[in-house]
């Protein structure tokens, strides 16, 4: 199992799969489907693995259950660091 993600900036943080679980739900997989694809993501046998890589599979998995599911991802995965751009800019304070 993976046990750090590198963020696109170089930061780290620990492998949560429960976010790959939330946001799978939120694109319409239904839960135990999401489960599966986290647990498949857990499977991963290195130390490390960047964040685009975590997204690539996660989508590669949604298309093949529902291609509507990677496309609701994408449009969430959108919206999500649309504000937190804003956030992050103070766009908000």
């Amino acid at each position: 199992m993976p046990k750090k993600v590198v963020k696109r900036e170089g930061d780290e943080e620990p492998f949560v799969p429960e976010k790959i679980v939330a946001a799978a739900v939120k694109s319409g997989a239904d839960p135990e489907t999401a489960r599966s694809i986290a647990r498949d993501i857990e499977q991963i046998d290195e130390d490390k693995i960047e964040t685009s890589e975590v997204r690539e599979r996660v989508l590669q998995k949604l298309r093949a259950h529902d291609p509507e599911w990677e496309k609701q991802w994408r449009s969430y995965d959108k919206g999500v660091k649309r504000l937190y751009r804003r956030y992050r800019d103070g766009l908000y304070e």
